[in-house]
């Protein structure tokens, strides 16, 4: 049953994602695409991480954040991408409230604990360029762990602000929701009372974690940028802007699809348009980070390299 009787009010104990009903004719192409897609996410994101951790030569503080951005893909794509794959194909596309609740919550925690670790990146980056003299000194190992842990953290502790504020609505019926995820806003709309307050602490704390970070970044590579400048020879411009410039990539790619999809109208016609905005940094954004610092990073050619020099010499 989808909703229950109690003292004179329907509650909604499941709701049913939608996903793309509206192209159902696709189903299967779609089915095909997002399954190649989530394979190559987490496969290139689990290469990432192994090539760090069995490279000495990339036990460094840039690549030490790297692995949490790519741990964190892993995660994040997993929490959405096997769900929408079994409401592509099955005719039951109900998910428990609790269930839609648990998927917002991680999904929310991840994509703010990527703000902040995209953030920390750029301040790793500051400090490269800016002040290379100080630069083992500032950002030790432990430093480097405390800030990890201090995004992670944060992020999941503002979520679950947000989480214990959604969990105490009454969903009183319809119970669809027009999405292939439980995102904040389709939730909040299924709500029969007064939401003011929750949308009111979600807009603060989503606020804090991703315009907070998105300013220390264009601080940082305002820095970085005049820096560079100041850089006489044009080898050496090139040098220093090369090692900033698959994170620069990743920041722009990252911001521009949640800018994007959060002002596009709400307009009904356009909910199949916020559908493919949301696909964009849901599966696109995660494909594309290790391809990004892949294809334009030495010391992770040469760590993929030697792994398979290695590996071929032990086949023989």
């Amino acid at each position: 049953m989808v909703i229950l009787s109690w003292e004179n009010q329907t509650i909604v104990i499941e709701f049913v994602l939608r996903g793309f009903s509206s192209i159902r004719q696709l189903n299967v192409f779609l089915f095909i695409v997002f399954l190649v897609f989530y394979i190559l996410i987490v496969s290139g994101n689990i290469l990432i991480v192994l090539l760090v951790l069995f490279s000495h030569h990339l036990h460094t503080p840039m690549y030490f954040f790297l692995v949490n951005l790519s741990f964190l893909e892993i995660w994040y794509t997993s929490n959405i991408v096997p769900k929408m794959l079994l409401i592509i194909v099955a005719e039951q596309k109900t998910i428990s409230v609790a269930g839609c609740l648990a998927q917002f919550y991680f999904f929310g925690s991840l994509a703010a604990t990527e703000c902040l670790l995209l953030a920390v990146m750029s301040y790793d980056r500051y400090l490269a360029i800016c002040q290379p003299l100080h630069y083992p000194s500032l950002m030790t190992g432990s430093f480097c762990i405390r800030l990890a842990i201090s995004s992670w953290f944060c992020c999941f502790f503002l979520t679950a602000i947000t989480m214990v504020l959604l969990s105490r609505l009454t969903f009183c019926g319809p119970n669809e929701i027009d999405h292939f995820f439980c995102d904040f806003a389709p939730l909040v709309h299924l709500s029969c009372i007064d939401t003011s307050l929750t949308e009111t602490v979600a807009c603060a704390t989503s606020s804090s974690v991703t315009l907070v970070p998105f300013l220390l970044i264009t601080a940082s590579y305002s820095c970085i940028l005049a820096a560079i400048l100041r850089i006489p020879s044009g080898t050496g411009r090139k040098k220093a802007f090369s090692t900033c410039s698959s994170h620069l990539t990743v920041v722009m790619v990252f911001y521009g699809t949640l800018i994007a999809t959060y002002l596009v109208p709400s307009a009904k016609s356009s909910q199949l348009l916020r559908k493919g905005f949301s696909l964009l940094y849901t599966i696109l954004t995660p494909m594309f980070n290790p391809i990004i610092y892949s294809l334009r990073n030495r010391d992770i050619h040469e760590a993929l390299k030697k792994c398979l020099s290695k590996k071929s010499g032990f086949l023989r």
